[in-house]
């Protein structure tokens, strides 16, 4: 067998869905670049978690701020879709997963110190758990 059907199969084998199966080869070679350079973000300055800051790519408008962990930031590259990870209640958890206002991953920038993430997300629908489209619309004072 060829290379390319193994790099195919394992994201596959992992949970992501392929729609196109030309898409695959490039895609599986994207997805195994972002796997490999989760390695080399500083989760351990801040125990574990970072903080992950969510854009609108479309208006960047900033629409949300959370936290993500390794598993979760794996979880989002895996999906496509947000993933963090919740300080409250000490779990993982995907946006959208009960409100169904899903935000798909367009790009994932790192900051300088790779201490910090930014999500530039394609959604139509509001991010804040009030129904405002971003969790940024009350003024200070």
């Amino acid at each position: 067998m060829s290379i390319s059907y193994y790099l195919i199969k394992i994201p596959q084998d992992l949970g992501v869905n392929f729609s196109i199966i030309e898409n695959s080869y490039t895609f599986s070679i994207q997805y195994f670049r972002l796997l490999k350079s989760i390695d080399k973000i500083d989760f351990e300055k801040r125990n574990g978690i970072i903080p992950v800051v969510v854009q609108d790519i479309r208006t960047k408008d900033i629409l949300m701020l959370g936290y993500a962990n390794k598993y979760a930031l794996t979880k989002t590259v895996e999906t496509g879709n947000a993933h963090f990870w919740s300080t409250s209640h000490n779990r993982l958890w995907m946006k959208g997963e009960e409100s169904g206002n899903i935000q798909p991953v367009e790009k994932i920038l790192v900051d300088c110190d790779s201490d910090a993430l930014l999500y530039l997300v394609n959604s139509m629908k509001p991010a804040c758990h009030t129904g405002n489209r971003s969790c940024f619309h009350n003024e200070l004072g």
